[in-house]
C-alpha cells in the first residue's frame, strides 16, 4: 500500500533517486525511502523542506536534519526486526559492494536476496 505524499515527499524522492540511481541499487533505495516515508513521515518532511529551501548547499544545511530522519527510521521496530534477521544477506550485499565499486550492478542478486527476505519480516506481536 502506498502512501499518499505531499509535494516536498515527492521532490525529495526525485531527487534520491537522482542520487541512488547506479550505486547500491535503486530497489534498497526505495524500500528504504519506503519505510522512512511511512514511519518518520515529520522528520522526512522537514528534511524535504530544508533541501528544497538550500538547493546549493543542502548537504551541509540539511546534515542535522537527515540525521534525525536515520535515526527515526532506524529506531523502527520493523527496521531493527529486519536487522536482526536478514543480517546474513545484508552483510553478503555489503561485501559484494566492497568487492565491486566499479561495477555495483554486479550486486544485483545480492540485493534481491536482501529484499526478499525484508519483505518476508514480520513483527512478533
Amino acid at each position: 500500500m502506498r502512501t499518499k505524499s505531499s509535494p516536498v515527499l515527492r521532490r525529495l524522492w526525485r531527487r534520491r533517486r537522482h542520487v541512488s540511481r547506479g550505486r547500491r541499487g535503486n530497489r534498497a533505495g526505495e524500500a528504504a525511502l519506503e519505510i522512512t516515508a511511512r514511519y518518520c513521515r515529520s522528520e522526512m518532511e522537514q528534511y524535504g523542506r530544508c533541501v528544497a529551501a538550500s538547493p546549493a548547499s543542502w548537504q551541509r544545511d540539511c546534515h542535522r536534519l537527515r540525521l534525525s530522519m536515520s535515526r527515526c527510521a532506524a529506531a523502527h521496530p520493523i527496521v531493527q526486526q529486519i536487522r536482526q534477521d536478514c543480517a546474513e544477506p545484508f552483510a553478503a550485499f555489503e561485501q559484494c559492494l566492497k568487492e565491486n565499486q566499479a561495477s555495483v550492478m554486479n550486486c544485483s542478486d545480492h540485493v534481491n536476496a536482501f529484499l526478499l527476505c525484508a519483505d518476508q519480516v514480520k513483527l512478533s506481536a
